[in-house]
């Protein structure tokens, strides 16, 4: 009879089997502990009327009240938009948009009248929005160089190739390199208030705070770290090809400057979606007695630096207030009112269901 003996375990945890002639075989049998055998403790729900119909139910009953409650928030919303793309030839704008193009040196300035139905509580927040704007462009988002953004020296000199074609000009150096910054939405948008007594009141306009923090202290660095002298940081430089004046002359507040300009990282940030909307200003309540815009007639003046005719955009100014949810966006609610009354409609069909034929199943069980 031939034998075998079992030896001690490998370092892997197989088993070694001793056979005829001193050879070994390898047993592939697996370890014999709780995890390889496939004993660990496991739940497993066991579905059943009593527990599938009260979950649906139970959905049902907070999704809807908390979908009601987003809706109704989205709702209280105020906003206001104006389209001032100018292709109509009734637009105020339609001449600007009709003669402007990257060319133009000098802005086209329009005048557009308006009026508000309801005052606006609290801050408000006035928005550019573009429309058939496709900044999801793979190519497009890569066109930046975030090294340079940062402040660093040499990619200020020498900017990524992700740039071109917009990485230089003459073999001197763009700054901000790439198709992102050389895109930048440049009109200028003004309001003013037509009082009763037939005076225009300036609204004023917030141009800082409208930035995302860390973009603003993290992400964008002026070259050197330094604000004070900015003309001579981005000496041997030259401004991208669509923009009027360079990066160093965006604004008179060094502290929204260069690199660090919120108009300019606003735009950086790119959109997800062909038609979008970017923060403009902040119009800060000053009152606490008035509304911050009240009922009234206004008028919007558009310097009109940025043609959208080339690839059939709009564009539009939009003011909205904000809620403890954000922006006006009914989405959510209607979400949430469509989950909870799908749930609380098959809690409802199951439970006839249920009612009416478990009793027979149960019957016809017992008699087998």
């Amino acid at each position: 009879m031939m034998a075998s003996s079992y030896s001690a375990k490998d370092e892997d945890g197989h088993i070694t089997v001793s056979g005829p002639g001193g050879g070994t075989l390898r047993n592939k049998k697996p370890e014999n502990t709780a995890f390889k055998q496939q004993r660990l403790p496991a739940w497993q729900p066991i579905l059943t009327a009593g527990t599938v119909l009260p979950a649906f139910f139970i959905i049902g009953l907070i999704f809807i009240p908390i979908g009601i409650g987003l809706y109704v928030t989205s709702n209280n919303i105020k906003e206001f938009e104006i389209d001032y793309t100018g292709d109509d030839t009734s637009s105020p704008c339609y001449n600007c948009a009709k003669n402007f193009s990257w060319n133009n040196t000098k802005s086209c300035t329009c005048t557009i009248p308006f009026q508000l139905d309801q005052p606006y509580e609290s801050n408000v927040f006035m928005y550019y929005g573009l429309s058939n704007f496709y900044q999801n462009h793979r190519r497009y988002v890569k066109s930046r160089d975030d090294s340079q953004l940062n402040g660093n020296i040499d990619s200020l000199k020498k900017p990524s190739k992700e740039c071109e074609p917009y990485a230089s000009i003459d073999n001197k150096p763009i700054a901000p390199c790439g198709a992102i910054a050389n895109s930048m939405f440049n009109d200028t948008l003004t309001l003013f208030y037509n009082d009763p007594n037939g005076t225009s009141v300036p609204i004023p306009l917030t141009s800082t705070g409208i930035a995302w923090w860390t973009d603003k202290h993290v992400k964008f660095r002026n070259p050197v770290g330094t604000n004070s002298n900015l003309t001579a940081v981005f000496q041997g430089t030259v401004k991208p090809v669509n923009w009027h004046r360079p990066v160093y002359e965006l604004d008179t507040d060094p502290e929204n400057n260069g690199f660090i300009n919120e108009d300019f990282i606003v735009w950086m940030r790119t959109a997800a979606l062909p038609t979008f909307r970017k923060l403009y200003r902040i119009i800060q309540k000053k009152n606490n007695m008035a509304p911050t815009l009240p009922r009234g007639n206004y008028t919007l003046v558009v310097d009109y630096n940025y043609p959208v005719r080339s690839f059939e955009g709009r564009k539009r100014m939009i003011l909205s207030t904000i809620s403890w949810m954000g922006g006006k966006n009914p989405f959510l609610g209607i979400a949430y009112i469509t989950v909870g009354s799908v749930c609380f409609f098959l809690g409802v069909v199951l439970l006839v269901i249920h009612h009416k034929y478990g009793n027979r199943n149960n019957s016809a069980n017992i008699s087998n």
